[in-house]
């Protein structure tokens, strides 16, 4: 038997596994989102019996599991901790942590710093190298959210609507998902998970990132990012470290706007399964859990 621990990223929409020894990744499977705010115990079962489960090899001896994820917070995550004890054994050790822990150690490992998520929805906190000592409220994407492909989308809209941008961008954004109006108004006030559909019309952004008023835009977004979230730490002199499609794919924009704020950018993951792997075979593997 090959002694292995179990990693976790999950999202609502996928959740990215990776199955590691002492020394490297041996297995990396994506199954659909857990969410355990909004899924069932059956449903969260059904993902980890059905489509987990099968692909780990049976000479595999999960000794521990390190689940990161959205919703993952009391009292929900003991859906997911009863689940994969169900799954893999009641002596198997089990944590089941916050998705914007898991950032925090995929970006800093164990050193302080400041760690965000950018996508769907946006998140930071204050790590002290171990743990998340201060968290500055997203609110959602009505509320707050900002830098967010949510808030992107939400003043991507807003600035056609309102007629703030050109008419050429205007017409360029309209035809580019055949949209109208009436349907924009519709999706978002009338349909379910509108954060979803704002957050979908990013790429219109990302194609034309080089006008300048796509580019100005961008910029205010992810300075209101700043000001409102990471500001509230009180820590100019730290790095700014982000997880997420989001911060990704605007690095070069974001680096503009932590430059008009006087901040400093560190380090930027599209996807932090892999690091929160390597933090745990350095850190955490056969030791103290977390």
């Amino acid at each position: 038997m090959v002694n292995c621990i179990l990693i976790a990223d999950s999202g609502s929409t996928k959740t990215d596994w990776i199955l590691t020894t002492a020394d490297n990744s041996i297995l990396e499977v994506e199954t659909m989102g857990i969410n355990p705010v909004r899924d069932s115990q059956d449903a969260i079962f059904d993902v980890i019996k059905n489509s987990l489960a099968p692909k780990i090899p049976q000479e595999s001896q999960i000794q521990e599991i390190y689940f990161y994820g959205a919703g993952c917070i009391n009292p929900y995550k003991k859906f997911v901790e009863d689940v994969l004890a169900e799954v893999f054994g009641p002596n198997t050790g089990i944590a089941v942590e916050s998705d914007l822990l898991g950032a925090a150690r995929a970006l800093c490992g164990n050193k302080a710093g400041i760690a965000c998520i950018l996508g769907t929805g946006s998140n930071s906190c204050l790590y002290d190298g171990k743990e998340i000592v201060s968290n500055t409220s997203p609110l959602g994407f009505i509320l707050g959210d900002e830098g967010s492909g949510a808030f992107l989308g939400k003043t991507l809209v807003g600035n056609v609507l309102k007629k703030i941008f050109s008419p050429e961008i205007q017409e360029l954004f309209l035809k580019r998902f055949n949209l109208t109006p009436s349907i924009i108004i519709n999706k978002v006030y009338r349909e379910p998970m509108p954060n979803r559909f704002l957050a979908s019309l990013v790429p219109f952004l990302a194609e034309n990132r080089e006008k300048a008023e796509i580019h100005d835009m961008l910029v205010w977004a992810f300075r209101q990012f700043f000001i409102r979230n990471v500001k509230a730490y009180n820590h100019p002199e730290m790095e700014i470290n982000m997880v997420g499609s989001i911060a990704f794919y605007f690095e070069n924009e974001i680096m503009d706007a932590a430059a008009k704020e006087r901040l400093k950018i560190g380090k930027i993951l599209k996807k932090p399964a892999q690091e929160i792997a390597i933090f745990h075979r350095k850190n955490l593997f056969w030791g103290e859990k977390c």
